[in-house]
């Protein structure tokens, strides 16, 4: 698998520093989450992407952006949380039944069960964990996705704003002929081909040191460290990642030691 780089469009970035600093602080959320989306051990992915969540109550509000994904096709999107999870995605040694893969199932003890579906329109509930028709088909494999006023429970709400929650792409391409095939069938709904529903991007939504910009590592896109106006900076910067995953200018963002 080749190694991915991070780059967004300098214009890009200079048009968001230039809004960043006349819009200033702006909303006051209970928390900033966010993460690095990486391939899940063993799947054969080669993609990236970054998620991150706005806390607000019992309301979030999440963006996020993908690429490297099987094109135009459906990739449901969760985010995880169990309360006896290890809280990060899962490595290869939790391929339970040693075909070297990794299914839903298996990496439910790093991540836990789903507590929101990441879909476009409607229900966000885990019961609609599966309803493929309402989640991104990846167009030219990139996911550009944005959707606010998602209410969870109080229990929900606090584990993302503790960082203890993990966002999860799922679909793959394990033979590589462009769709969701094989005769191997999916743990989580025996009518689908495994490649529909095993993993394909994880991270872990963490909480960003005090004083970096919430992207999962203290650093604003382009690598410098964040000054004053982070919450102003992440908001365009959402933004400038959606209309980057649109254009193909936005490739991977840097590795980070835990998922």
């Amino acid at each position: 698998m080749r190694t991915t780089t991070t780059r967004i469009a300098g214009a890009s970035l200079a048009a968001a520093a230039a809004m960043a600093l006349s819009v200033g602080p702006a909303f006051a959320a209970d928390a900033w989450v966010s993460a690095n989306l990486k391939p899940v051990a063993g799947n054969g992915v080669d993609g990236s992407g970054t998620a991150m969540v706005e806390v607000t109550g019992n309301t979030i509000t999440v963006t996020m952006a993908a690429n490297g994904l099987l094109p135009d096709n459906p990739h449901a999107a969760h985010i995880h949380f169990g309360a006896e999870a290890r809280h990060e995605c899962p490595v290869q040694s939790d391929d339970k039944n040693g075909d070297g893969h990794l299914n839903t199932t298996e990496g439910g003890p790093a991540y836990g069960d789903i507590v929101v579906s990441l879909t476009k329109t409607g229900d966000t509930s885990p019961k609609s964990g599966l309803a493929i028709d309402r989640f991104s088909t990846a167009p030219g494999g990139k996911i550009a996705y944005q959707r606010g006023s998602i209410k969870v429970s109080s229990g929900v709400a606090k584990a993302i704003s503790a960082g203890q929650s993990v966002v999860v792409i799922h679909g793959v391409d394990y033979n590589k002929d462009g769709k969701y095939s094989g005769a191997t069938k999916s743990d989580l709904m025996p009518s689908l081909p495994t490649e529909a529903t095993d993993p394909a991007l994880c991270g872990a939504l963490r909480v960003a040191p005090a004083g970096g910009m919430h992207t999962g590592g203290g650093q604003a896109a382009d690598g410098l460290k964040s000054g004053g106006q982070n919450e102003a900076l992440m908001l365009v910067g959402a933004g400038a990642l959606l209309a980057a995953a649109g254009t193909g200018a936005f490739a991977a963002r840097r590795t980070r030691s835990r998922a």
